[in-house]
């Protein structure tokens, strides 16, 4: 066991919900860093690592999971970074994982491939080296000095700029020191893969718009570009984009290698409109096929959720053309009135669902993954994964609003301005109207009810349910009763004619129907139920109905993304019954004591703002819990930032859900906020697993705490 000074210890993290401009806090006392401890590393050809190798340099511990759209920023926003200062600087991925399915090492090989990470990576698939950094949150940022000693500890994204400050102030310290040491780090690059398709995302049936009958366009994720590919499912027929140079925004891309021919390029990625053969695209992946009377309209067939460019673009198929339709580039990060209002904490900021106002291509977007056009309100619908919300989008005049969501993560239902999402990846519309939606990050399949034309509150008559699925952490793979039923981080979702529902269960590798509940032939009435189709796929991440004749469905097209294919099967007569289990995400627990628990969570503004107190405390903490009978008393939505827990005895174990809120303006401490200054809300969420003690002193190997420390944006 390690001394004490030898531990790592829990200093300033930022809420993923900010972008902080100041340095990156430093740790006030010096802690060594524990050793990197996992299965095996990746990105290192074969060569593990620990501290002493890395003696000498700034290393950035990266504690992520691949399912996390957060983590997924932040290896984008480290790249500059990275490349800035790659003679002093080395970044160490350790994946950390949340689902069951990221510990299987040939996934995370795979994702490590996807996301292009050019640096090493621990697999911790047991959570070792994440316990000894006191890691609680997806992704967590530690920074170790170049003697090896903890500079930083941080949450959430949105870091860099406060990250480049450490680092400037790091080199200048340890170079005068003689500490420092430049060089070429340990990062080896993989050997490439010659593929038609690499990571697939998305498809749609391009029926007779196409260059040929029966063609589908294929979202190639990993090669930055689109393919139309043959109703075979494997000949070429055209791609759209990834051969050109890198654009302004792609200044990091490499150069294709497959020479002339698009068909065999690995990919540029960047930003471009133009041609077939000068756009560019950053990890395209949901598409939808505009109705023609829209087409003809706004002079483009297709909209293509353009992910990493934080982009809609819209493509001419008749000639390849490619267009940026909205978005500006810039990651949204948080509504700004959502920001004001939560100034007020004694009340729920209120969402507007009226259009922004702004020109879309001047306004912010996060991480669209996948784009549906719904006849029921004849318009687009986005499913925004990096706000966790829906937004709408209408081409004809540019009218982009919130859909629905208030960029809350979690599962919570009711009208559009209450209902929070998770990381929504997939949509389809049923033939009544019924918009449907692959949750990922709480393993759920949702449904929202379209407006009411005729309803006076217009656009807040809509209605957010959840089909299938509990909350954030919990997962499986389990048929049967639709309450009881599991699913493990669903991508892609399509209806069928029948009016159930398809789910490529991506991390279950799986295609699931949801059947609503209904009457049996004989006049029975049926329960809503949960099915598998087929299993044993890689990682699918969107399914495609093939209608007969008749408009019943006669196949399905399966987006295999880590299989790098498009498969073809057949819808059965019968469809299996499975049933693995019910899980959870397995994180360590920690013990409390039952009675009192008291929780702080420490906040401090970053310089250059203040804490905006005009109407009052501008801190809220919102607690619930898993039982909700966890909680004795301390439950709900209040000021401030200390809260006293009272936790049942009766309950061995469960989860605490803490949401920590704080608002910030613009403006110098000590003088009032200016007219007009910008507002900032910080937020995090933290799902703190707990086993229950009733004896606070402990059963000897144990001693339960009886207060429980948090950090927002500050130092205990």
């Amino acid at each position: 066991m390690s001394s004490p000074e030898d531990q790592p210890v829990s200093t300033p993290a930022t809420a993923t919900a900010a972008t902080a401009t100041a340095p990156a806090p430093r740790a006030t006392s010096r802690v060594r860093a524990s050793e990197l401890h996992g299965r095996s590393w990746l990105n290192t050809g074969g060569n593990p690592l620990d501290l002493a190798a890395l003696r000498g340099k700034i290393v950035i511990l990266d504690f992520w999971s691949f399912c996390c759209i957060n983590c997924l920023h932040v290896l984008d926003e480290l790249r500059p970074l990275e490349a800035e200062y790659r003679d002093v600087l080395v970044t160490v991925g350790v994946h950390s994982p949340k689902f069951d399915h990221e510990a299987d090492p040939e996934a995370l090989a795979a994702a490590v491939e996807r996301y292009d990470v050019q640096h090493p990576v621990l697999d911790d698939p047991t959570l070792t080296t994440w316990q000894a950094y006191s890691a609680r949150a997806w992704p967590t940022l530690v920074v170790v000095d170049p003697e090896g000693y903890i500079a930083a500890h941080l949450s959430g994204e949105g870091h860099v700029a406060g990250l480049t400050s450490l680092v400037e102030e790091l080199v200048a310290e340890h170079e005068a020191k003689g500490t420092l040491h430049r060089g070429n780090g340990p990062y080896v690059p993989p050997e490439p893969v010659a593929r038609d398709l690499k990571f697939p995302g998305k498809a749609i049936a391009l029926g007779a718009r196409g260059a040929q009958a029966g063609t589908f366009l294929v979202a190639d994720t990993g090669h930055h570009r689109l393919v139309e590919l043959a109703e075979d499912l494997t000949t070429v027929v055209r791609t759209i984009g990834g051969v050109g140079e890198p654009g302004a925004d792609g200044a990091d891309a490499p150069a294709p290698d497959g020479g002339a021919d698009p068909a065999t390029a690995t990919g540029t990625k960047g930003l471009a409109d133009g041609g077939p053969d000068a756009a560019l695209f950053n990890e395209p992946q949901g598409l939808t096929l505009l109705p023609r009377d829209v087409a003809d309209a706004v002079g483009y067939d297709v909209v293509v959720a353009d992910s990493v460019n934080h982009r809609l673009r819209g493509v001419r198929l008749a000639d390849g053309t490619v267009r940026t339709v909205a978005g500006n580039g810039v990651q949204r990060l948080i509504d700004p009135e959502r920001a004001r209002e939560a100034a007020d904490p004694d009340t729920e900021a209120t969402l507007s669902l009226a259009p922004f106002g702004t020109d879309p291509l001047h306004t912010s977007l996060s991480s669209p993954w996948d784009v549906l056009w719904s006849t029921a309100e004849d318009t687009l619908v986005v499913a925004m994964a990096g706000t966790h919300q829906l937004f709408s989008f209408d081409p004809r005049t540019g009218d982009l609003a919130v859909y629905a969501g208030t960029g809350l993560e979690g599962l919570e239902d009711g009208d559009p301005t209450v209902a929070w999402f998770a990381q929504s990846s997939g949509l389809a519309e049923s033939a009544d109207g019924t918009i449907w939606v692959a949750d990922s990050e709480s393993s759920a399949l949702r449904r929202i009810t379209p407006a009411d034309p005729a309803a006076a509150d217009g656009a807040l008559s809509r209605r957010v349910g959840s089909a299938v699925g509990t909350g954030l952490f919990d997962f499986g793979f389990r048929d049967g009763a639709a309450d009881q039923a599991r699913l493990q981080h669903p991508l892609g979702v399509a209806a069928l004619p029948d009016g159930s529902v398809l789910v490529a269960d991506t991390y279950n590798g799986a295609i699931r129907r949801y059947a609503p509940a209904g009457v049996a032939p004989d006049g029975r009435p049926t329960e809503a139920s949960v099915s598998t189709l087929a299993r044993g796929l890689k990682e699918p991440s969107d399914v495609l109905v093939e209608p007969d004749a008749e408009g019943n469905a006669a196949s399905i097209v399966v987006v295999e993304t880590n299989a790098h294919q498009l498969v073809r099967l057949s819808v059965p007569e019968e469809y299996l019954q499975v049933d693995e289990g019910a899980l959870q995400t397995h994180r360590p627990r920690t013990a409390v004591a039952a009675g009192e628990l008291e929780l702080t969570v420490a906040f401090e503004a970053p310089t250059g703002q203040k804490l905006d107190d005009r109407w009052g405390d501008p801190t809220q903490l919102k607690i619930s819990s898993s039982p909700e009978e966890l909680l004795l008393d301390g439950e709900g939505t209040s000021t401030g930032l200390v809260r006293t827990l009272r936790i049942n005895p009766d309950i061995a174990e469960g989860v605490l859900h803490i949401t920590a809120r704080a608002a910030s303006c613009d403006g110098e401490k000590g003088q009032p906020i200016p007219d007009h200054a910008a507002c900032h809300l910080y937020q995090q969420d933290w799902g703190i697993p707990v086993t229950v003690h009733a004896d606070p002193a402990g059963d000897g190997d144990v001693v339960p705490e009886t207060r429980l420390d948090l950090d927002l944006r500050g130092i205990h």
